[in-house]
């Protein structure tokens, strides 16, 4: 489902660009970076959640607000939309516990260490497009697959959903395959969850929910 991961893109912040502060991943390029680090004060023992592509942000709020133990790191590839949300949950005084940084997933998790350290994944309505010519731009393929389930803690959860139907059966046959996955959904042997569990929404989760349109969620779980 994928192909191989793009290389580091040149960061060309031009001057008076509003968002050319939004921040990234410590360190150079091709170093490693331990996840706790991103969070002052964390502890082994307090639970670490990821989401790929968070956009306006309301998911990172509501979740922090609805766990008070949860630290929540954001990988956001498009840097208006990073640097505007990280900039408010640091406003907020929320920085010690959730942060997004402007990075492409795919180049960042990666270097994220050590492995099992992840309590949940989170991706909300990713790939949006459904014509053949958009597969080379799926979010969710083998490499980050891969590196999923390596931060993933045994036991550790991903949730997945989307409003584009096709989009849910590719990733539902994509994920059913893996061998370190099992289903988690409200029924044994299925992944498909009929509600959101996690206390929060994103914004085009919120937009499908008033609208009336069908969500297709899968959760999964570490073995």
């Amino acid at each position: 489902m994928d192909a191989p991961p793009p290389r580091y893109p040149k960061r060309r912040i031009r001057p008076g660009d509003p968002y050319g502060d939004a921040a990234v991943l410590p360190g150079e390029r091709d170093t490693t970076v331990e996840i706790d680090s991103l969070f002052p004060g964390t502890t082994p023992d307090d639970p670490v959640e990821l989401e790929i592509g968070g956009g306006r942000g309301a998911f990172a709020f509501e979740r922090v607000a609805f766990d008070p133990a949860v630290r929540l790191l954001g990988l956001e590839v498009r840097r208006k939309w990073a640097a505007i949300v990280d900039r408010k949950l640091v406003a907020d005084g929320l920085g010690p516990r959730a942060r997004v940084f402007s990075e492409d997933a795919r180049l960042a998790m990666p270097r994220l260490k050590p492995d099992g350290r992840l309590r949940a994944v989170f991706m909300h309505f990713p790939d949006p497009w459904w014509k053949k010519r958009h597969e080379k731009r799926l979010v969710l393929g083998d490499v980050v697959q891969h590196e999923i389930e390596r931060l993933l803690r045994p036991g550790g959860e991903l949730f997945v959903q989307t409003d584009v139907e096709h989009r849910y059966e590719q990733y539902k046959a994509f994920l059913d395959a893996r061998e370190l996955l099992e289903p988690y959904g409200d029924e044994p042997g299925s992944a498909r969850l009929t509600d959101n569990p996690y206390g929060a929404q994103s914004p085009r989760e919120k937009r499908a929910v008033a609208d009336g349109l069908p969500i297709h969620r899968l959760r999964y779980r570490r073995r």
